[in-house]
């Protein structure tokens, strides 16, 4: 492995540490994997979803006032990452991507991002003004992309969230401006994956 990608890799790696869906919390037993199928919306979560391979996956039971329970999927595809948060919020999510509960979940994801990416020593943060709607097969999403600097390096996070199945479903899919990735290369592989897991 090259220098350069080894340096691109560990930031993206912090990045999406720093991004992550919910605060780390300290456990003596850590999270347990979570399994191939979830419960609730009986998405399958195959070792491959397209081109994208399934790199580590993690169920953590709910913190009351820090986090839900939730089920993380973390997949890579070359020097992308696609990570997938599956949770209810405590009650049933309505459908689909205009509802208020899901506007209010998009928006406290992206400000816990912003703090989370501040604390972890991360700098100009950037989002766009307004969130869109993303369509990826028969479900649309409600989307946005932000990013924030480490060291000489611009990160990229495109954020999607829906509600499906009674679950919110969260995908975010992180890129480096080091590695010559652009949002075109993310929204190609989100492309792929995402009716994949979806249909």
């Amino acid at each position: 492995m090259s220098r350069g990608f080894a340096v691109v890799t560990a930031a993206v790696m912090l990045w999406s540490a720093a991004a992550a869906a919910f605060p780390a919390i300290a456990q003596s037993a850590g999270p347990s994997p979570a399994p191939p199928v979830h419960p609730g919306t009986r998405l399958s979560f195959a070792p491959t979803i397209g081109s994208a391979k399934l790199e580590q996956s993690a169920f953590y039971t709910a913190v009351p006032g820090v986090r839900d329970a939730t089920y993380t999927y973390v997949y890579s595809t070359g020097k992308l990452q696609i990570i997938v948060n599956v949770y209810d919020a405590g009650r049933r999510a309505p459908s689909g991507s205009a509802s208020p509960a899901l506007a209010a979940q998009f928006e406290s994801s992206l400000q816990r991002a912003e703090q989370e990416l501040k604390t972890a020593g991360f700098s100009r943060f950037e989002r766009q003004a307004v969130a869109s709607i993303c369509p990826y097969g028969t479900e649309a999403f409600r989307c946005i992309v932000y990013s924030a600097v480490s060291g000489t390096t611009r990160l990229y996070s495109k954020l999607l969230m829906t509600g499906f199945r009674d679950n919110f479903l969260k995908i975010r899919i992180d890129w480096s401006q080091a590695a010559g990735l652009t949002q075109a290369d993310a929204d190609k592989a989100l492309s792929e994956f995402v009716p994949t897991l979806v249909h």
